[in-house]
């Protein structure tokens, strides 16, 4: 092992201990790490971290300066060890994620993706059930799919119309209470389930048909599919463009929103439960939608207005 895949695994390892789960980082650091080996370049320098961020060339500029991005952040903490080490300047790619405006599904939309996961192939019986229950458990609830997918069996309780969430994305964890509608899907799949594997290897609460924890990426796969055999997307080799899962939580956000506003609640003070129940860290990832989409933009630009008109 190279001097700098032990800094880079040092550096992981210190970073994982302060809470951070770097998925992504760590698969791109080794990347990087190899493309220096490969350019037989013993410490990190601005020209060839440049140069490797700026792949592939096809990339938007935004993807470019997050690369940039997590190499500084490395060769920051590599260079109090490692003189020679050059650190990016900031601003070098001052390109920033934007967050793409979210697709609100219709009820038509919704109504067609789960007919479609209905039909999925299953030898067993079990996998459109499994599809069909978690899109549905999404669109109902908002989780992220990497949530739903973490629930395990004693997470969800059945009887109470609980589920604790634990796996999140930012490490925290939360109590979601469901609708008995939601909770009477949730019974019919995992009586299903059981029926098939009495004794599964994993206790996950959703799984295939091969008894396993579903992954996220073939959730992600199933749910592009889908899409494109119900027109959502194009078709395409992969995965296409168009609607993306996480989209069914942006629904799930914005119609809670409209029906407050429409409702006449106090919006802003009912904001805290909706971040809360969505797990945002932020109330100001849940204000995000005010302004992403029109409609409730509209709503609290006139909620806004007849304030200032009343007496």
């Amino acid at each position: 092992m190279t001097r700098l895949e032990h800094a880079l695994n040092d550096y992981l390892r210190i970073r994982r201990s302060l809470g951070y789960r770097l998925r992504e980082p760590e698969g791109l650091l080794k990347n990087f790490v190899a493309f220096l080996q490969a350019e037989r370049a013993p410490n990190i320098t601005r020209e060839l971290a440049l140069r490797w961020a700026t792949q592939p060339a096809k990339a938007q500029p935004a993807t470019w300066a997050e690369r940039l991005g997590i190499v500084r952040r490395f060769a920051i903490w590599h260079s109090a060890t490692e003189l020679r080490t050059e650190i990016p300047p900031s601003g070098l790619l001052p390109h920033r994620y934007r967050r793409k405006p979210p697709h609100i599904y219709s009820d038509e939309e919704i109504e067609k993706l789960l007919r479609q996961s209905q039909q999925l192939p299953s030898p067993k019986g079990l996998r459109a059930r499994t599809y069909t229950t978690l899109f549905g458990l999404l669109v109902a609830t908002g989780m992220r799919v990497n949530e739903a997918l973490g629930l395990d069996r004693v997470h969800v309780d059945l009887e109470r119309g609980i589920l604790h969430i634990r796996r999140t994305k930012f490490g925290k964890s939360r109590y979601v209470p469901v609708h008995p509608s939601t909770v009477e899907a949730l019974k019919k799949y995992a009586g299903v389930r059981d029926r098939i594997f009495p004794a599964p290897l994993t206790p996950a609460f959703f799984i295939s048909e091969k008894g396993n924890r579903i992954t996220e990426w073939i959730a992600r796969y199933t749910f592009a599919k889908l899409s494109q055999r119900v027109g959502l997307r194009a078709s395409a080799r992969g995965h296409g463009r168009g609607p993306r899962l996480q989209d069914m939580r942006h629904r799930f956000a914005a119609r809670t929103l409209i029906h407050w506003y429409r409702a006449g609640f106090d919006v802003e003070r009912e904001l805290p439960k909706l971040s809360t129940y969505l797990g945002h860290v932020h109330v100001n990832d849940t204000y995000w939608y005010l302004e992403a989409v029109p409609e409730l933009l509209q709503l609290a630009t006139d909620r806004l207005v007849h304030r200032q008109v009343q007496p």
